[in-house]
């Protein structure tokens, strides 16, 4: 993604996950009339396709993405410029998009949503596989993001997600 990023032409980034597709041929087209450059971000939905069946996700950008994820990247056009100060934190092996996600929530970026599902995704990646290391990843994203203080919530947070997980198997 980083490599994309500092070969980027455009004013506008999206970043589409390996066996992810886009929802239809003119979504792009269709969202380019949103493409203000006031904002920072534009999000949209995603829909996770299982065989047959298909679940939409809205995407929500606020302070419960402290508890999960609720934006993914395939939702999210970037704005060129927020990536003059960032990039994504490569000793992030799987959740660099959610803790770069989170970095921009903490910052109060500029965020315009739209009610568009923009991609299709495969519920089968690396992130969905919910073994513990995601979830130390994902403690320490959310205290590098906040202040050390939370890192008990945030773990007790995630070794409930991972129980859970576990459970419903």
């Amino acid at each position: 993604m980083n490599k994309g990023v500092l070969r980027s032409k455009g004013k506008w980034l999206y970043f589409l996950g390996s066996g992810d597709l886009l929802a239809s041929n003119w979504v792009i087209e269709n969202l380019s009339k949103e493409l203000d450059l006031k904002f920072d971000l534009i999000i949209g939905e995603i829909s996770y396709c299982f065989k047959t069946i298909s679940k939409n996700f809205k995407s929500k950008w606020s302070s419960i993405m402290w508890v999960k994820n609720t934006v993914h990247h395939q939702s999210i056009f970037y704005n060129k410029t927020i990536f003059n100060e960032n990039l994504y934190n490569t000793n992030y092996k799987i959740l660099s998009d959610y803790d770069f996600n989170l970095s921009l929530f903490a910052n109060k970026s500029k965020v315009k949503t739209v009610s568009t599902v923009i991609a299709l995704c495969e519920p089968y990646g690396v992130s969905k596989n919910y073994n513990w290391s995601l979830y130390k990843e994902e403690i320490l994203l959310k205290t590098n993001n906040s202040i050390i203080f939370l890192k008990p919530i945030f773990s007790i947070i995630a070794l409930l997600k991972f129980l859970i997980r576990k459970i419903a198997g």
